[in-house]
């Protein structure tokens, strides 16, 4: 990985995330709101539907870096905004999210990876960065 400069694309990476990886995260983080799980609720507030939670997808980002990284301790920053909702269907699939990155800098032994998380083809975080030591 030291030999990484400006412009190195990171393998891609595909996610399909399901309503049970919700179920899953929610009992991890503690985020039991209902846009997460109920239809019902996420509609009634102007949702398309059940959506995936936004850190969930954050993390998912930088599972894309630390996979590439061979190790979690060596991200030293990550962060982005939120920009359109993962849509989760009731079914088997899920909702497939494709993420890629590429070295955009490279300073002193630091990479800074851009990220970018598209679901159904459709940008769902902006700014997505993340700074990872050679």
């Amino acid at each position: 990985m030291t030999d990484v400069a400006k412009g190195y694309e990171l393998p891609p990476l595909a996610v399909d995330v399901t309503r049970a990886d919700l179920v899953r995260y929610a009992g991890a983080s503690l985020d039991f709101n209902p846009i997460h799980w109920s239809d019902r609720v996420a509609t009634s507030v102007g949702l398309p539907g059940v959506i995936a939670h936004g850190m969930y997808t954050m993390a998912l980002a930088n599972r894309l870096v630390t996979d590439w990284a061979g190790d979690a301790g060596k991200v030293l920053a990550c962060s982005a905004r939120f920009t359109r909702p993962v849509v989760v269907p009731d079914d088997d699939e899920g909702a497939r999210i494709e993420f890629s990155g590429t070295v955009t800098d490279v300073t002193d032994g630091v990479a800074t990876v851009t990220v970018t998380a598209k679901f159904d083809g459709r940008t769902v975080l902006a700014k997505a960065t993340a700074q990872v030591r050679l």
